[in-house]
């Protein structure tokens, strides 16, 4: 009986009303809530509870660091600002090389220019290649061979 469709064939839903009405509500709400935001007095409520708030949670936050700082120094972990020094310096650095690359280039097109010769390209600098964990591998197995012949 309940599966039985109605006239335009669609079966009937009790709840199909209650939608209507959910959504014309969700609607209604939605507008008035957009108007309100949107005024002055709106922004000027919301920035004096958020001044509050801060106000307030500042002592909160201030111990809270403390307290993480001791934490990380006993566990001989870095903080945010020893991680933000490193960032800074090795930033530093960087900018260096860059700074010396730009003048080796400069030296090397000076000297070309000197001798007559043109200028070759650099080539790009790569990564070095991380060679030890093979040396060590070699030096594991050679001493196993000098341990094997004693």
């Amino acid at each position: 009986m309940g599966e039985d469709p109605t006239q335009d064939g669609k079966r009937f839903d009790p709840l199909d009303a209650w939608r209507g009405v959910r959504d014309v509500y969700m609607d209604a709400w939605s507008k008035n809530m957009v108007e309100m935001v949107n005024t002055e007095a709106y922004a000027q409520a919301t920035g004096a509870m958020l001044d509050t708030y801060l106000t307030a949670s500042t002592p909160f936050r201030e111990a809270l660091e403390k307290a993480m700082v001791k934490t990380l120094e006993q566990l001989a972990m870095p903080s945010r600002a020893d991680v933000v020094s490193i960032a800074e310096r090795m930033t530093n650095i960087e900018m260096r090389l860059d700074d010396l690359d730009a003048k080796l280039d400069s030296i090397h097109r000076l000297i070309a220019q000197a001798v007559g010769a043109p200028p070759q390209p650099r080539k790009a600098r790569q990564p070095a290649k991380a060679q030890q964990p093979a040396k060590a591998k070699k030096t594991v197995t050679a001493k196993k061979a000098k341990r094997g012949r004693k």
